[in-house]
């Protein structure tokens, strides 16, 4: 495999993508990684997700959440190949572009597979997990293999972001019916999922309204998953359970109100070289 200085080269990013992004809340990129970077980057994510013990529990006998998605997380600090292709410049210089911001720093990473006859992903704001105080996070979702619409890609409420904070509404069925609701009330325009080729990424911010179809397909919808926040921010409330469990593990040893800067957290873009 050839080194991984081919992911520090830019992409370039247009002023109307930019402007799409914080007018949408998400955004579309064709190409974020090549084909021949996705042949060369998918074995090694791979080979990190399969470190992780496998799922035993039948997809039939597990609830909502559980059939919607594998989730395998922070592969980076397991895998050294990984942990490159998570550190990736081009990567972080689009969340920090696209955000606006002069550098982000890793929330962490996440491997999301839908399994064959996989359920679907209720609507769901990402920021309800995180105790991050700002609005400038940013999830990159892109799929290691090509994905059409039946394998389960991401659908979004344009614009929902703006409203922040919606409630103590994590991943479920009441997710889905109370958001659903609030999404047809207010007559957000919908962005359904589209067919999307390995190395294509949609970014999104955290307080963006998503979800996903089931997977009504055979093959495994492979999707890799980077979170990104605003250098300088400080962790906010643990104000619900998901927030008290992610600063436990992906802000180790922080409080309220301190800067969000574990050693889980690295600089990722501008590059800390040190």
């Amino acid at each position: 495999m050839s080194d991984c200085a081919q992911l520090a080269s830019a992409y370039p990013l247009s002023p109307e993508q930019i402007a799409a992004f914080r007018r949408d809340g998400h955004v579309r990129l064709p190409g974020v990684a090549s084909p021949a970077e996705m042949v060369a980057w998918r074995p090694e994510l791979l080979a990190a997700v399969e470190q992780f013990a496998p799922e035993t529990v039948p997809l039939a006998e597990r609830d909502t959440y559980g059939r919607a998605f594998l989730q395998r997380m922070n592969l980076w600090t397991r895998h050294a190949r990984a942990r490159e292709f998570v550190f990736a410049e081009r990567f972080a210089r689009l969340a920090a572009e696209l955000m606006g911001v002069p550098g982000v720093r890793l929330y962490h990473d996440q491997a999301l597979f839908k399994e064959p006859g996989g359920g679907y992903t209720p609507w769901h704001q990402d920021q309800h997990y995180w105790p991050l105080d700002t609005a400038n996070t940013v999830t990159l979702w892109m799929p290691l293999v090509d994905v059409t619409p039946e394998m389960g890609p991401m659908h979004f409420a344009s614009g929902s972001h703006h409203v922040g904070w919606l409630g103590d509404l994590p991943i479920s069925d009441e997710s889905e019916a109370r958001l659903e609701q609030f999404v047809r009330e207010r007559g957000y325009p919908l962005v359904a999922g589209e067919a999307m080729s390995a190395g294509d990424a949609t970014f999104h911010y955290g307080w963006t309204l998503h979800g996903a179809p089931g997977n009504s397909t055979d093959r495994l919808r492979e999707v890799m998953t980077i979170i990104y926040f605003a250098d300088g921010t400080r962790v906010g409330p643990t104000n619900n359970p998901n927030r008290i469990d992610d600063l436990e593990r992906w802000l180790p040893g922080l409080r309220t109100g301190d800067l969000a800067a574990s050693e889980l957290n690295p600089l990722l873009y501008p590059a800390d070289h040190a």
